[in-house]
């Protein structure tokens, strides 16, 4: 939304703050309202025998009315106070819940009412009580959609946060490419200095690991006395580095697919020509990073 669009809004809550509130909630009471009416007209839960069909349907049509009516007295009311004279107030648990006990004593009561002096019913405990479970429908649904309201704007909002959390990391990881990483065989002799960016995979050779590096784009290798669990020491810090293998160490911007065969999975690496292959301990991790 730009700024010209959310100046309008604010205009518009400003100049008409009980038509904005209604507006916003106009489709969820009129699917609270008929969905009351439908109910009320196929289970046929109040004694209406004095009525004939049409005018049944209009006295039902009066029920789905009454409960619209409370809806948007309860509901924008409270809403419309709270913007008012508390508008950097929260809505806690307990103002909800009275709100919604609110809507449903003003709904029960004014059911009662239809029924005996429009409705012509007798009205008993039974048909009382056949009331309230009818009217404690509306708090219950608005309850309910005001909570998957809450949940949505929090996955946004972690959303927002992870994507936030992602750029930073891919800016780290971008900035590490440029850093310089020593390899230090055993014996001192047979360090080597390379680019992040420039190292392809590390492989276990015997006593040895085999590096492999990019040198004026060709892939080239290098033994250098030592262990991968110790390279594996060295590289721990730069997240770029996945272990993908029990003999295999891969620069994870290297990658290119994952691919399998029956229980088998290997790695394709840009523009190379071996495939890495991939163990179950590692394969999750793997996924996670594709």
């Amino acid at each position: 939304m730009n700024r010209h669009k959310r100046q309008v809004l604010a205009m518009n809550k400003n100049q008409n703050p009980i038509v904005y509130l209604l507006k916003e909630d106009l489709g969820l009471f009129l699917s609270i309202s008929f969905g009351i009416f439908l109910f009320v007209l196929f289970f046929q839960p109040f004694p209406l025998e004095s009525l004939d069909f049409n005018n049944r349907l209009l006295f039902i049509a009066g029920l789905g009315a009454i409960v619209f009516i409370m809806m948007a007295l309860t509901r924008i009311g409270y809403r419309w106070f709270i913007q008012k004279y508390s508008p950097n107030s929260q809505e806690t648990i307990l103002a909800l819940y009275l709100c919604g006990f609110i809507l449903l004593a003003l709904s029960s009561v004014a059911f009662v009412f239809y029924l005996r002096y429009v409705g012509l019913a007798s009205i008993s405990f039974y048909i009382v009580f056949k009331v309230i479970l009818i009217c404690l429908a509306p708090p219950v649904v608005l309850r309910l959609y005001d909570r998957l309201n809450e949940l949505r704007k929090q996955n946004e909002m972690l959303v927002s946060e992870r994507e936030k959390i992602q750029k930073q990391v891919e800016k780290y990881e971008e900035d590490s490419l440029n850093q310089t990483i020593g390899f230090i065989a055993e014996s001192n002799a047979e360090n080597l200095n390379l680019l992040i960016s420039d190292v392809v995979l590390l492989k276990s050779a015997d006593n040895y690991v085999e590096i492999v590096f990019k040198e004026e784009g060709q892939f080239k290798k290098k033994l250098i006395r030592n262990t991968l669990r110790n390279i594996e020491l060295q590289t721990k810090q730069f997240s770029v580095f996945v272990r993908c293998h029990r003999i295999c160490i891969i620069n994870k911007h290297y990658i290119e697919k994952l691919t399998s065969s029956l229980n088998n999975h290997w790695l394709i690496l840009k523009d190379y020509p071996e495939q890495i292959p991939v163990s179950r301990q590692y394969l999750l991790k793997i996924k996670e990073i594709l």
